[in-house]
């Protein structure tokens, strides 16, 4: 880093009418280095810069201010020094190795309906969550998470690694004087080139996904950046944490139902013991099963959607006695009732346990019977006129809604 005083170069675009600056730029380049200094540093002009062969280790750069009498300004960022890399003990079910037609056949051996005959629900549930986390466990093999540090880039495709592959081999060439300073700085140019159409074209496959796929879109937004954003200065320990929060989130969470609520239900209840509650179809459970978004995550109970929607076919029946077992019944598993809580900073000071929202994963099959009541309740509404037709503008329910109620 310093001041180069090269006023003449345009640093967008890497190019200068005068061929000292052009010199100096082929020096840059064929050093393999990048300037990482966007700003003007004195009366309108960047002259000073700060080189780097690796932009990441380079972050917070910002140009403002003084020191004493000089009339440039001054440069602060910060350097990323190398640390010891964390242990990871996460594991994840790895789909590219999974053989979903033994797992489908192991399944569909099962005589769910014996089975699953003369329990409870949540029996019932724990049945069928054994055969199917043990079948899970033979057939989808797991692998363990990496870390950041550890990750490949997700624009590593295969043509790019092989070219990266070749690039050191021809660097070790040149350090044994078997090929030429020229041969390896095309290499390199080329392998740059490569690297960055891979980028370009990974972040527009994401960009124009995103609707389908947010899950993906945000992880490489997250992994673009350097640091993770934690609770401020609440506590220290994680157990602390999650009591302060706990106890934040619980004293604005009333449970009590307003008069206008609880006469609803009321009716509600008087209607539904008059005639027989609607029967949850197998047909429409693998319906639902087919519709699920593989790119979710699982819940607590370790039943990813991808394997509840390659497995649709055979899961359907069980799944159908369980939920329409629970909707007669009203008992609902433990399972279903457990999440994983995460927060979400919104705005404010961090300090603030109320500047969170939290934001819950829960069971994949409990979120799919609140999807059957609520439309079953839906279409009841609409043909029974059960509630008010004030209470139905205030909320607007309606079926193509649905989804965004829950």
């Amino acid at each position: 880093m310093g001041d180069f005083n090269h006023p003449n170069i345009c640093w967008k675009g890497n190019t200068s009418r005068h061929a000292q600056c052009r010199r100096f730029l082929h020096s840059i380049d064929d050093s393999f280095l990048t300037q990482v200094v966007e700003e003007p540093t004195r009366r309108g002009v960047l002259l000073d810069l700060v080189l780097t062969s690796r932009e990441e280790l380079v972050e917070d750069m910002k140009a403002g201010g003084s020191l004493v009498c000089s009339d440039h300004e001054m440069v602060e960022f910060r350097i990323l020094c190398g640390r010891s890399r964390a242990i990871i003990r996460i594991t994840t079910l790895d789909f590219r190795r999974a053989n979903f037609g033994l797992l489908k056949d192991l399944l569909g051996r099962i005589p769910w309906v014996r089975a699953l005959e003369g329990w409870g629900v949540q029996e019932n549930w724990s049945i069928f969550k054994y055969h199917f986390l043990r079948a899970q466990d033979w057939f989808i093999p797991k692998s363990r998470k990496l870390s950041k540090g550890g990750r490949r880039p997700a624009w590593t495709i295969k043509e790019l690694l092989e070219k990266l592959k070749g690039k050191k081999e021809v660097y070790r060439m040149w350090k044994k004087r078997l090929a030429t300073w020229e041969e390896y700085r095309d290499v390199v140019r080329e392998c740059r080139d490569a690297t960055r159409k891979a980028k370009a074209h990974l972040e527009l496959n994401l960009a124009r996904d995103v609707k389908d796929n947010k899950k993906s879109f945000f992880k490489y937004i997250s992994s673009k950046r350097k640091t993770r954003e934690k609770v401020g200065a609440l506590v220290m320990e994680d157990t602390e944490k999650a009591e302060l929060l706990n106890a934040a989130f619980a004293s604005v969470f009333t449970a009590k139902a307003s008069p206008q609520e609880s006469q609803t239900l009321q009716i509600g209840k008087e209607v539904w013991t008059k005639e027989e509650l609607p029967l949850v179809k197998e047909d429409q459970v693998r319906e639902y099963l087919g519709k699920f978004n593989i790119h979710k995550s699982m819940g607590p109970d370790g039943m990813h959607p991808r394997a509840l929607r390659e497995l649709a076919d055979v899961l359907a029946m069980p799944l159908s006695i369980i939920f329409e077992r629970s909707w007669r019944t009203g008992e609902v598993p433990k399972d279903w009732r457990k999440a994983n809580v995460t927060l979400v900073f919104k705005k404010g000071k961090k300090e603030d346990p109320g500047n969170y929202r939290p934001v819950s994963l829960t069971s994949i099959p409990g979120k799919m019977m609140e999807q059957l009541i609520l439309g079953v309740i839906n279409k009841h509404v609409e043909e029974k006129k059960v509630i008010g037709s004030i209470w139905i503008h205030q909320v607007e329910i309606m079926p193509d809604q649905s989804d965004s109620l829950l």
